[in-house]
């Protein structure tokens, strides 16, 4: 198992084809070249991981840079899973967000099965029965993983 202090963590966002892989090899929907292009530009703040030059972990904030801002594409490459480079990460996408996010922010995620308990230690928690997420997909729903 790696040293922890040999994954270095960086304020910046994935590159194209790193963001697709990372989607892909975490069974997050995947996403098309365009897609990809266009949605990283829209990149308010992100931290991703690296492992001997190669990156292994990301996340990102997105939103208005006001009112609202949500945090995805939390994602750790399986190998690399269960040595606390999500917690990394989530830790430093709310330190950006508590130093530049105004007063009365909405900041929300979707949290997909067991990562709700990662989540809930930045104090997410679940809006039910008040709110309920819901979705679309231009074009269809994408599929996991392939």
């Amino acid at each position: 198992m790696p040293d922890p202090m040999t994954y270095d963590l960086l304020a910046e966002a994935p590159s194209v084809s790193d963001y697709r892989r990372l989607r892909e090899v975490t069974d997050l929907s995947t996403k098309t070249q365009e897609a990809a292009e266009r949605g990283l530009k829209g990149t308010l703040h992100a931290a991703i991981v690296r492992f001997e030059g190669r990156t292994v972990a990301m996340g990102r904030v997105i939103g208005d840079g006001g009112c609202h801002y949500q945090v995805v594409d939390i994602a750790v490459e399986p190998e690399h899973q269960g040595r606390g480079l999500g917690k990394r990460i989530v830790a430093a996408l709310m330190e950006w967000l508590h130093e530049n996010a105004p007063n009365s922010a909405y900041v929300s995620l979707i949290a997909d099965g067991d990562a709700r308990h990662l989540y809930a230690q930045f104090g997410f928690e679940p809006v039910m029965p008040a709110s309920i997420g819901m979705a679309t997909w231009i074009g269809g729903r994408p599929a996991k993983g392939t």
